[in-house]
């Protein structure tokens, strides 16, 4: 069974950081292309970004570009996000996502963490 489960968010104030994990299980990580995904209130889902199997191939959405930077560690079958000069715009539940390859379609998606960027 796949699973994903998110852990680091909370609340923090606008300019400051966090670092959020997803564990993978039920598949081979390392083969696998990943995602971030996030949903604020009335929102759609936005793409953040995407990691492929080398971490040195990542994507970002413009709106996070130069201020979140993902990554992963294949041996511990963990993708994290590191979001640095948090704004109150990046306030959602954010989602890991095992992703297709060539494709952005998604396969299986975690419960989501919320990160809330307030004063």
């Amino acid at each position: 069974e796949v699973q994903l489960v998110e852990s680091g968010g909370g609340l923090v104030q606008p300019g400051g950081s966090l670092r959020l994990s997803c564990v993978a299980s039920g598949f081979t990580f390392s083969s696998a292309a990943m995602s971030w995904v996030r949903q604020s209130p009335g929102k759609g889902l936005e793409w953040v970004s995407s990691i492929f199997t080398d971490s040195r191939n990542t994507l970002y959405a413009d709106s996070v570009k130069g201020r979140f930077a993902g990554s992963r560690d294949n041996a511990k079958n963990t993708l994290y996000l590191e979001m640095n000069n948090l704004k109150p715009d990046d306030t959602a539940v954010y989602f890991c996502a095992k992703r297709q390859v060539y494709y952005a379609i998604y396969d299986a998606w975690g419960q989501g963490t919320q990160v809330t960027v307030s004063s």
